[in-house]
């Protein structure tokens, strides 16, 4: 159940807690109410209204006033800036480092010279995933990654393991994705469940997600000429 449903179905909202201040007692708070203090990731201070940001474990951000008295769900905005100060966060907290994934877990293609870097988590029986496969075929000087995580369709394991486990796994990947020709089955050792655990990890739950070089989360298909200009500066930020 998410912190969410555990609370009330709705974006935003407040609930008066027990009068109770400072980080411990926050802490204390929502556990009270989730019944598992252990679905807290981090407390801290937002910088806004004297309010603390509370990490839950399935990304969710919520903010708790410094008395431990109102909870707030929803998205936080700063006025005066016009940011969007939950969406900034989320970003930050859904970055990761390119050099802690177990690459060699991964499908890979090289398009021209390679030079730049593109990482995807994919389900063979997503729709989008297989509108993205037929544009990264046009992807220029990139290098990408697929890790296929079975998350979709009853027989989406079956299609993952097929797949890695041909002689070739970027055709087979390709023949399916583009051209819609069933991988042969095979049997041999491989990642895929793996690649399930590290995306549930990561918190990965829907499909394509794809990730930069900097580290930088993209949720959900996009054109090719957006993409293709997302890695550029990805690239740049990252000095490659």
């Amino acid at each position: 159940m998410t912190f969410r449903r555990a609370l009330v179905a709705a974006s935003f909202f407040a609930l008066s807690l027990p009068a109770l201040a400072g980080e411990a007692e926050v802490r204390k708070a929502i556990g009270n109410i989730l019944r598992d203090e252990g679905a807290i990731v981090s407390i801290q201070k937002a910088g806004y209204g004297g309010m603390y940001e509370v990490v839950m474990s399935n990304g969710d951000i919520v903010y708790v006033d410094d008395k431990g008295t109102y909870l707030l769900s929803g998205q936080l905005i700063d006025l005066k800036s016009k940011k969007n100060v939950t969406a900034a966060r989320e970003s930050e907290l859904n970055r990761i480092k390119l050099a802690d994934l177990p690459l060699n877990q991964a499908v890979k293609q090289v398009r021209g010279n390679g030079k730049r870097t593109l990482v995807t988590f994919e389900d063979p029986n997503c729709g989008y995933c297989k509108k993205l496969a037929k544009d990264l075929k046009e992807l220029k000087d990139t290098t990408i990654y697929t890790f296929m995580i079975p998350i979709l369709a009853a027989d989406s394991m079956d299609k993952s393991r097929n797949i890695w486990c041909a002689k070739d796994k970027a055709a087979a990947w390709n023949d399916w994705m583009v051209e819609g020709k069933n991988p042969a089955d095979a049997q041999c050792d491989n990642p895929i469940a793996k690649n399930a655990e590290m995306a549930r990890r990561y918190r990965i739950t829907g499909t394509p997600t794809m990730f930069l070089v900097d580290g930088n989360r993209l949720g959900g298909y996009l054109q090719l000429a957006e993409l293709d200009r997302r890695i550029t500066e990805a690239e740049a930020k990252s000095g490659k």
